[in-house]
């Protein structure tokens, strides 16, 4: 099996990574769509938790993975207008 390129730095950078993003859009709801931001942060919180999970069980990948869901879950919110971002380092936003 091939080695993971995951490494404690790149998992620590993503973990920070993500947080950002998950506190900005939490900042940022479209008060017309208060339903489905509420929806997109709760599973982006929980993979982010899930995140956490696996990464203190030594499961890097998986924690990897858990943060890349979280943040396309943020990614889709903020793509069709539910957050109300702007920051293009942290989401695909123009």
């Amino acid at each position: 099996m091939k080695q993971s390129n995951v490494t404690s730095e790149r998992l620590a950078k993503y973990f920070d990574y993500t947080k950002r993003a998950l506190a900005e859009a939490k900042n940022a709801v479209h008060s017309a769509r208060r339903k489905e931001a509420d929806e997109i942060l709760d599973m982006a919180s929980r993979y982010y938790s899930d995140a956490e999970h696996f990464a203190s069980k030594g499961d890097v990948v998986t924690a990897f993975a858990a943060l890349n869901y979280a943040h396309g879950w943020l990614d889709c919110g903020a793509r069709i207008g539910i957050f109300l971002v702007k920051n293009n380092e942290l989401f695909v936003v123009d």
